[in-house]
């Protein structure tokens, strides 16, 4: 078989399964698993799928357990403001900040003053929000656009990420779990929400109450990766104290 047909035949099948390990095409094709590898590498550089640990991922995923973005939008709301309002007293002038994807951040980008600060994001709808303040500098990652999170993932994302270092991260996600960590529905959005930790010296979760005990698709990071967590008066105290006995800083604020 020649490398472009079986190029073609591993994007054909990532794009049917949606996920698939390097193990896995390593039997179908039989050749090694470092020439698959190397395939999977160049079909990244191309767009043609993401990369994940162990194997590859479809960029074209045709089920989605990502709430779309107008829905999560609206999902607990009331909280979600109250948790951007408070997060938003975090940010002094001239800090370097990530704010990523979810619908908390857009919300706390709504509220940012016109301020001199460094605002880095995957976000179109952070992007536009913040893009008429005069003193803020914006900086909006490129890549492979997600219709149901309006954000940018994939090696050019990761990329742009890995060439700046930032004050202060704000990020959400689906589930938060004493043992699993933080997760999201989407691996894709995991991948790049990661990155967004490694390079921030410190890390704010943005949770409200119905992300607690909540375990989702992809593993984002451990717990001892967050440095504070911005919760809503909804959040129950037990889920408050263990997080507190873990050394992490947690406010809970009112809706």
């Amino acid at each position: 078989m020649l490398v472009a047909e079986r190029h073609m035949k591993i994007e054909q099948l990532v794009n049917e399964k949606e996920s698939i390990r390097v193990s896995e095409l390593s039997r179908i094709f039989q050749v090694t698993e470092e020439t698959i590898r190397r395939d999977l590498e160049k079909l990244e550089s191309e767009g043609k799928l993401q990369r994940s640990h162990g194997g590859a991922v479809s960029i074209k995923q045709k089920t989605s357990f990502e709430v779309p973005y107008f829905e999560r939008e609206i999902r607990n709301m009331e909280e979600k403001k109250a948790v951007a309002e408070e997060a938003v007293k975090r940010i002094a002038v001239n800090d370097r900040i990530i704010l990523d994807a979810s619908s908390t951040a857009w919300y706390m980008a709504k509220r940012i003053p016109d301020i001199p600060l460094t605002v880095l994001t995957n976000s179109m709808k952070v992007a536009m929000e913040l893009s008429t303040r005069e003193k803020i500098t914006l900086l909006s990652c490129g890549g492979i656009l997600l219709s149901e999170s309006l954000s940018f993932v994939g090696p050019i994302a990761l990329s742009t990420l890995e060439r700046y270092r930032v004050h202060k991260a704000f990020i959400s996600c689906t589930g938060i779990e004493q043992v699993r960590g933080l997760s999201d529905a989407n691996e894709m959005q995991s991948i790049v929400k990661k990155k967004m930790i490694e390079i921030a010296d410190e890390v704010y979760l943005l949770a409200d109450y119905s992300k607690f005990g909540v375990q989702s698709f992809s593993q984002i990071a451990s717990i001892n990766s967050i440095d504070y967590i911005i919760t809503d008066s909804k959040t129950d105290s037990m889920n408050i104290n263990t997080y507190r006995e873990l050394g992490i800083d947690i406010t809970c604020c009112d809706d």
